[in-house]
């Protein structure tokens, strides 16, 4: 039996090394790993490429990963939203790099990175700028566009309970991103809200099989980044 689960969240995280792809579960705040994030901040790794839905929120969290200066490139989906800040004024001052992927694709490319497809079609961006440069193909009378599959050295995720060996389940839609990029990664680090026994889950409900899994960490009391925002907190 494997025991994969680690000390500290700083541990997790120590080994991500400059230049990294990372990807970051969550749907805005649903299912964000903020202690792991903010761990990345402290450790300090620079030039990221970071795949997420969207560009973080406030100055917590990936927000604050970005604000630090250690991301070099975004992957997402919504690069603005409601509480968005530190990514738009980095962006155009000409400071990061972006690759707009629609929502639907950006998962079909993570789980298709994940089960082994290198590259799909579809017709979402059929006639877009982002179909610009991208191989198109006519099937059946009607265009689509080559994307290729997404893959990362390192995944960070958060559940709402593991077992030691790695077994996920997660809290309703902070589900989200985190199972697919579980798969799609050679390294997944994740923080779990309770690490249990094995045989304490039962196998019905996991979500994500332990063998997508290769460390664990506790985090009892997970931080909420919408009441980080409301109080004004700033990561570091």
């Amino acid at each position: 039996m494997i025991d994969k689960r680690i000390d500290s969240i700083t541990a997790a995280v120590a080994d991500i090394p400059d230049g990294a792809v990372v990807m970051v579960g969550g749907f805005g705040e649903a299912g964000s790993p903020i202690e792991l994030i903010h761990a990345l901040i402290d450790q300090g790794a620079k030039g990221l490429t970071i795949i997420n839905n969207n560009t973080g929120n406030g100055e917590v969290g990936l927000a604050a990963l970005i604000g630090n200066g250690q991301v070099k490139k975004m992957i997402c989906s919504y690069p603005r939203s409601s509480h968005s800040k530190v990514f738009p004024e980095l962006y155009r001052a000409g400071k990061i790099e972006l690759e707009i992927v629609p929502q639907g694709t950006l998962a079909e490319r993570i789980r298709a990175g994940g089960a082994g497809i290198p590259a799909f079609y579809t017709a979402t961006t059929v006639g877009t700028p982002l179909a610009e440069g991208k191989e198109v193909r006519t099937i059946d009378g009607r265009d689509y566009v080559l994307e290729y599959g997404l893959t990362a050295d390192f995944a960070l995720i958060k559940c709402e309970t593991a077992d030691i060996q790695g077994n996920l389940t997660y809290n309703k839609t902070a589900r989200n991103f985190n199972p697919i990029m579980c798969t799609a990664a050679k390294t997944t680090i994740v923080q779990a809200r309770k690490i249990v026994a094995v045989g304490a889950i039962d196998p019905e409900i996991v979500v994500t099989p332990n063998i997508f899994v290769d460390r664990i960490t506790e985090v009892a009391d997970p931080m909420v980044e919408s009441h980080l925002i409301a109080q004004g907190a700033h990561y570091p």
